[in-house]
Parts: structure tokens; sequence; C-alpha cells
């Protein structure tokens, strides 16, 4: 019996690319499907969509368009994701020829839908906290684990709770078992997801253990051949001294940050609720650079927020300069519907908000490369992961630099120390030396 055949794209986040790969697992032990990289000759085209920004939502009806025009007879197309779940209906509406809706909080029903044409659920409040997925790993090198599921914050500018619900955490025991599972099947790297992974513990769905996120840490860290534990992203709101003194000393947990900045105006944090002010942030980052000076800290950035004068932007570009990002993901503010800040009126001129965020990412540039520039002749600890088609093998550093190296197959899920020969902006390149 021929398998069939399913193509999925992924926009987003690394949480949508994980609940792509619990559709895959889903559909495949349930439905007999096998995955195609040609979406001309799927049985099933799936689109797990992004909300947070309003690009990836244009791009959404253009490329069901596309699919609709190209697919071949009789495949169904079904839209997943964060957009699925604050436009719903709607999807439908615009375009017919959509098969079904999968809201982001609705994933373990990707089954049920895929038999009932028009079927829409997008259910916000649905506890996935329990759910068993069946298996699927995009890499074999490293595992996604989620550890909550949806998110409690209010910031005005943020979508999310509105399309994956009240945050709820995962029980450490099913967490553990997940890890251990993926360790056993060759994963020397786990990479744990939430949308503020060190508010774990706040809220369970049953009657579990209360456990924070430090505790996690150091329960995972407890299994013998893991090596290394990565996560995204924690809130600058909760990271207390626990967190951080957990985060400097396990060996296991991997030496890079990434702590939401979103604005260096304490004013601007506070129209959009971030609960934290520039002082706050600049202060937990002195501990963390004092307790662990190798990590590296990444960020994200709105600039042109609804009342962000020149002085406010000059407070942004202070923390920028302090800190010293070693990365940032930058973008100009974009209203999202079902947000606080939605309604808000005292809009930043679009011109103004361009140059703004060009003069940021420009600086960001000045940043890394003069970093950069320091890391020449050091040695890091690579884990490769990624095979290049120019004859190189990329890895990460455990502070999360990206190295390439001249290699093949070989090294994939191999640790090797790697001589910094070459800089560049967004990934280095080495010789191996043990």
């Amino acid at each position: 019996m021929l398998s069939k055949l399913l193509f999925i794209e992924t926009l987003g986040c690394a949480m949508n690319s994980r609940d792509s790969e619990h559709m895959i697992a889903e559909l495949h032990e349930k439905e007999g499907f096998v995955t195609t990289e040609d979406y001309k000759e799927a049985d099933l085209i799936l689109i797990n969509t992004c909300s947070v920004r309003e690009r990836p939502v244009h791009k959404l009806f253009s490329e069901l368009g596309g699919f609709n025009k190209h697919k071949k007879k009789g495949a169904k197309i079904g839209v997943c994701g964060c957009t699925a779940s604050h436009l719903g209906e709607e999807i439908i509406k615009k375009a017919p020829y959509v098969n079904f809706v999968l809201g982001a909080r609705n994933v373990s029903k990707i089954s049920e839908v895929l038999h009932k044409d028009k079927a829409v659920e997008i259910d916000i409040n649905y506890d996935e906290s329990e759910f068993a997925f069946k298996d699927f790993r995009s890499s074999p090198f490293k595992g996604f684990i989620n550890i909550s599921i949806g998110c409690d914050k209010s910031c005005t500018f943020c979508i999310v709770p509105k399309t994956r619900g009240d945050e709820i955490s995962i029980p450490d025991s099913l967490i553990i078992k997940e890890a251990q599972r993926l360790v056993g099947a060759g994963a020397k790297e786990i990479f744990l997801l939430g949308q503020n992974v060190n508010n774990y513990g706040r809220r369970f769905s049953g009657d579990h253990e209360k456990v924070n996120f430090a505790e996690l840490l150091r329960r995972l860290s407890k299994i013998d051949t893991l090596e290394r534990i990565r996560f995204t992203s924690p809130h600058p709101f909760h990271m207390d001294d626990e967190f951080i003194e957990e985060f400097s000393s396990n060996p296991k947990v991997c030496k890079s940050m990434h702590m939401p900045l979103q604005s260096g105006s304490t004013k601007v944090l506070k129209d959009m609720k971030r609960g934290y002010s520039k002082e706050w942030f600049l202060n937990r980052v002195g501990k963390l650079k004092t307790m662990c000076p190798e990590a590296t800290i990444s960020t994200d950035i709105i600039v042109g927020f609804p009342g962000e004068s020149d002085e406010d932007f000059e407070e942004t570009i202070d923390v920028m300069k302090q800190v010293q990002f070693d990365q940032i993901f930058s973008f100009k503010y974009s209203p999202r519907p079902q947000t606080e800040a939605e309604h808000f009126t005292n809009v930043v001129d679009d011109e103004v908000a361009s140059d703004r965020l060009a003069f940021l990412q420009s600086l960001n540039n000045e940043i890394v490369d003069t970093n950069h520039e320091k890391l020449l002749g050091n040695t890091y600890r690579v884990y490769f992961e990624t095979l290049h088609r120019d004859g190189h093998v990329a890895g990460r550093s455990d502070n999360n630099i990206v190295i390439k190296v001249n290699g093949s197959e070989e090294l994939l899920g191999q640790f090797r120390n790697v001589k910094i020969t070459t800089i560049g902006r967004t990934i280095l390149t080495g010789e191996v030396i043990a």
C-alpha cells in the first residue's frame, strides 16, 4: 500500500516547529502519511501559521492561493497555528478551498479534523498539557520539548495569549520521560520550549508537585548521557536570583540567554505592560554577566511602539550600548488584532520607525563585528548538527556561537574542539583541533 504524502510549511517560532513535529508524528502513526518537500505531489498540505507580526498573516493567503492552484486533484489543505486560532472561520470564507482550520491549542486533533470537511477547531482553553503525542524529530541530534503551553502575560502588543490561551505547565515527570526517550534515541542536546519558560510551575492542569524552572533544570541535568540543555524564552520579569544562579552554575545548561527587552524605555515598557523597568533589566544583565561572563545574550526589540519618543528610543540605544547584545531580533511595531495596543492612537510615523530600525540594526552590526574580532584564535567545544553543501559541517558552541569547519557527515552528532580561524557576522569558521 502506497503511503499518503504530507507537505507542511511552518512559519514563526520554535514552538510552531515543535507543533509541526507533533502533527507529522500523529499523521504518520494514525493516518499513514509520510512527508514530502514537493507540495504538488502531496495528498495533504498544511500551513502552520504565525500571527505575531502582520507580514506572516498576509503571506498566508498568497501561499494558500498558490497551493490551491497547483495542488494535485483531491489533495486537502489545512491551516493550523496562531493565525488559525484568531481568524478561524474567516480563513474558509476568504479561501473556501481550505478543508479545515486547526488552532495552536488544538494540535492533538489533527487526525480528527482531517476527516471533517470545513472543520474549525480553535478552542484556546483546550488542555493538551498531558496529551501523549507520537514521536517525530526534525533532527536526530537534538530534541525539542514543550514544558508549557499558553501565556499568562498581558503585553499590549502581543496576540499570543489570544491564540494559545492561558499558561499551563506540563508535569515535570512527562518532560523528564520525554528527555530520557530523546537521549536514548541519540540526542545529546534538548531544547525546552515555552512562552515564558522561567515561569514554569505556576499552574498545572491537575494535582502535581510544584516544581519551578530552576528545579526542572536540576532534575533534567541528572540524565547521565544528556550533555546540553537549551531553552527559550525566559521572561526578564521572572529572572530571579535562583534562576540566574542555576543557569550560571549548572554545567549542562548552555551559556546563552535570550532576554526579550522589547524597549529600553521604562515608560514604553509600562505602556507595553512588560512588568519590569529598564533598571531591572540592566540589573539582571549585570548579575548574569558577573556570575557567568562567558554567556552570550540575545534579545527582541520593537521600535516605533505607539508613543515612543526620540528620548524613549535613545533609552533603547543606551541599553544596546551597555549590554552589547550578541544577537538581536528587531522589528517595527505593527498593530495586531485583539490586542490593547491596536487601539492606541499615538502612532509613530512609519518613516520615523523605519529610520530608528535601520539605526538600531546598524549599531548592532557594529557591536557584533567588534565582539567577533575578539574571538579570533579562541577554541570552542562544538556540537555538529548541520551539513552544508559547500563541504562544511556546522554546529554551535556551548554559548550558541555558530561555527563551521571543513568536514563531512562523519562529524554530525559529534563534539569537537574547534579553533576559530575566520570571523564572520553570523557564522565563524574554524579548524578541528581535537
